[in-house]
């Protein structure tokens, strides 16, 4: 493969050999643990393939477009830009982002989008593409998946490269496809070949012992995530969701519970509002957050229940929550409010303004998916990033002690939602910190 740049490969066996194994394989599956090299290897052979492929267009998914962008098209700077630089340049194809790529066998263009929404597939429709190349394809709606393949079948050089962190046992991913198609190489009824290898952490060259102690201490032990991602491998969820905040919250030495002396500067305060329904309830919480992101600190909870509280006294028991916080702490930078409610947040927006806080902004929350922010609230917890003030947060602390996993969830990890446990505590705190999701995990580095 011709190179415009010299990129410092260093790859183990145990990775030369799966990418020697793509040449002669249609679909091709790394699955394992976090680090593990597993998108540089399909990056890697991908654009091999490239340079002689007879198709022009190829697709490459993420769970969003811009994950697909910055773990296919960047990687830590062992993207397909960095490969092909001198020889690329970005810009659009039929409205979606695309690379491209000039080769010895002609000019390719690489669309890249996401695959995570029921309707992501109608981005990719209208293409013919010959190979597709999908980071975390877990995470990819089965819409997307099938659509996909459909928009392959004219293809000249059809293949697939896939990676993915260890998920579910019983997810549909391995139920319909990986496990399927082993299933059939093993038979030998998979004609245009199956290729699928496991990696851990320590298959990657790369990764210094340090760097992976470093790793490694940003995860919660006892968490699914600890098991998946670090030790690569396929597990279902059970039990309590936030065992070590449980643990510390249960013993005299409680490591979360913030104290004086640690004397943190919050650069943002963020309410968070969950409406409750039927059997649940309305709760309110208060975020701090010190510069540079590294820290998130629960000030305040209260939860109200009961289906007597009419929206005019809601709105008073949010006013009185308002000025709490700002009597103990001077502002409050926006209000994030459970979007499906709009009735609710626009009597909240009316009782401040008669409150004489019209300045107080309310916004919907983003609502990402459940997983991602419990996810985000384990990895602070693990890290030590993440306190609470534990006489001013009781109905906080109770729903992070009794939150469980669903056990009738077979195929997806879900948060038993049946009464049974504080849900609304947790979704309130959880709109205080998932918009700067992002923020908080490049401050890791």
């Amino acid at each position: 493969m011709t190179s415009t740049k010299t990129l410092d490969y260093q790859f183990g066996q145990k990775h030369r050999d799966y990418m020697r194994r793509c040449l002669a394989s249609t679909i091709n599956v790394a699955e394992g643990a976090v680090r593990a090299g597993k998108t540089v290897d399909n990056v890697f052979a991908f654009a091999y393939a490239l340079e002689s492929a007879p198709d022009r267009i190829h697709l490459a998914t993420g769970s969003t477009s811009a994950n697909a962008k910055l773990n296919i098209g960047d990687c830590n700077g062992y993207g397909l830009e960095g490969i092909f630089r001198g020889r690329c340049h970005w810009g659009k194809y039929k409205g979606n982002e695309a690379l491209y790529v000039s080769t010895p066998s002609g000019e390719k263009i690489i669309i890249f989008a996401g695959g995570a929404k029921a309707d992501s597939y109608k981005k990719i429709r209208g293409n013919s593409y010959g190979m597709w190349i999908a980071t975390e394809i877990n995470l990819h709606h089965d819409n997307t998946i099938k659509e996909a393949f459909n928009r392959q079948l004219a293809a000249k050089g059809r293949k697939i490269f896939w990676d993915l962190n260890p998920d579910n046992p019983n997810s549909p991913i391995y139920t319909q496809y990986i496990d399927l198609y082993a299933e059939k190489q093993r038979k030998n009824e998979f004609p245009g070949g199956y290729n699928y290898e496991h990696f851990t952490i320590h298959d990657n060259a790369t990764i210094t012992q340090e760097r992976m102690t470093e790793i490694i201490s940003q995860y919660d032990q006892s968490s699914i995530w600890y098991m998946r991602d670090i030790e690569g491998l396929r597990c279902t969820a059970e039990g309590l969701i936030y065992r070590q905040f449980a643990t510390a919250a249960n013993s005299q030495q409680n490591r979360f519970a913030y104290r004086a002396e640690q004397d943190l500067t919050f650069f943002k305060i963020v309410l968070g509002v969950d409406f409750g329904g039927t059997g649940s309830g309305h709760s309110f919480l208060a975020t701090g957050i010190t510069p540079g992101y590294r820290e998130a600190v629960s000030l305040a909870s209260e939860r109200f229940t009961g289906d007597d509280i009419d929206p005019d006294r809601l709105g008073q028991l949010f006013v009185a929550f308002v000025q709490r916080i700002l009597h103990q702490y001077g502002r409050i930078t926006a209000v994030y409010c459970d979007s499906a409610e709009q009735v609710l947040i626009r009597g909240f927006r009316k009782a401040l303004q008669q409150a004489g806080l019209g300045y107080v902004r309310v916004y919907n929350a983003l609502k990402s998916s459940i997983i991602d922010r419990i996810r985000l609230t384990t990895r602070l917890m693990a890290q030590g990033r993440y306190f609470y003030v534990p006489d001013q947060c009781q109905s906080l602390e109770k729903a992070f002690c009794t939150a469980v996993w669903n056990p009738k969830s077979l195929t997806k990890d879900d948060r038993l939602d049946d009464g049974t446990s504080d849900i609304d505590s947790l979704d309130g705190f959880e709109y205080t910190i998932e918009q700067d999701r992002n923020r908080f995990l490049n401050a890791e580095r």
